[in-house]
């Protein structure tokens, strides 16, 4: 029944966008509306028509409408839908690579941030996606600052973690959080929430900002602000899909998705410092680490997670080369 709405759902947003443009973009995320990067998008929509003459109508499904997070990379590979953006590390060992961007401590610099979607990096990255059956056409930044959320007592120092059941990210990046003795639990954000509020795990790990716009505050009194990862959300297309496009409708979509890049640097800064006050407003105590304190817990948490992204193969080595140079 479920499977039956959803795609009467799709059916009829395409059938009803068709009615306006020539072509017909399907964008699913997970993403709640509030969230800095869902608001991105729906400018990208807008500047999608605008750059292309309204002859592509974009229809965004968020909150998981269409497809669960997971489930974002094959509906797109397979066509179900044109469009949709995960994060980097969610494609976990499907694609262990992505993982270089959320390697502890190791890409939360701005300006080598501001540097990587056009970067040889990035290309390498595409080329693998392309393997995988989508075309990457965005990177969009979304967090450097993390925050550590938890209940029973504020995790400060390193073995504060010990015994913690910590959400994870990914099987290769929550080896950081073994190494202070944490035991992570790897879900996607969507299912942090009421992981947290039934004790299925004792801490929170997420950007500040996402922290904010799905309600932490409300389930968690303590939070640790550090630059642990960074993240990009970034956004795919169906292959077929995308080359059976006139080649000037492709620019256009390309123009407003490299506006999208360059926009949503500024968003995301200016989101992050405001989701620190705001968490506070909400009567979370948060304690911002200083940059002596990140390093303590870079020179825990760091090592056994680039060793073991090394070992992945000769790419994920030339990853951490070409980012260091950025």
């Amino acid at each position: 029944m479920k499977n039956t709405l959803l795609a009467g759902l799709l059916f009829s947003a395409c059938v009803g966008a068709a009615n306006a443009a020539d072509f017909t973009m399907r964008l699913s995320h997970q993403l709640p509306p509030t969230h800095h990067v869902a608001k991105t998008l729906d400018r990208f929509a807008e500047d999608v028509a605008k750059e292309t003459g309204s002859r592509v109508e974009v229809q965004i499904f968020g909150s998981e409408q269409a497809f669960k997070a997971a489930q974002n990379h094959a509906a797109v590979a397979r066509g179900q839908i044109e469009a949709a953006i995960v994060t980097n590390f969610q494609w976990g060992g499907t694609l262990p690579e992505m993982n270089v961007i959320t390697l502890p401590y190791f890409m939360t610099d701005l300006p080598r941030l501001q540097s990587f979607p056009k970067s040889e990096a990035a290309k390498v990255l595409e080329d693998k996606l392309l393997e995988k059956g989508v075309r990457n056409i965005a990177w969009l930044y979304t967090s450097r600052q993390s925050i550590f959320t938890s209940n029973g007592k504020p995790l400060i120092k390193t073995e504060d973690f010990s015994g913690m059941k910590v959400r994870g990210l990914s099987k290769l990046v929550d080896e950081g959080l073994i190494a202070v003795g944490a035991a992570p639990a790897t879900m996607p954000g969507s299912e942090v929430y009421q992981a947290l509020q039934t004790g299925v795990i004792d801490a929170g790990l997420t950007d500040v900002s996402a922290a904010f716009s799905r309600r932490y505050y409300e389930v968690q009194k303590y939070g640790t602000v550090t630059p642990f990862f960074a993240v990009y959300f970034h956004l795919f297309v169906t292959p077929a899909w995308w080359d059976k496009l006139p080649a000037d409708v492709r620019a256009g979509i390309e123009r407003a998705a490299d506006k999208a890049e360059r926009d949503i640097v500024g968003v995301t800064e200016e989101t992050a410092a405001n989701a620190i006050t705001q968490l506070k407003e909400k009567g979370m105590e948060i304690y911002v680490q200083s940059d002596e304190e990140a390093a303590v817990w870079k020179s825990r948490m760091q090592k056994p997670v680039l060793d073991a992204f090394r070992k992945i193969g000769p790419d994920a080595t030339k990853l951490v080369d070409l980012i260091e140079k950025l």
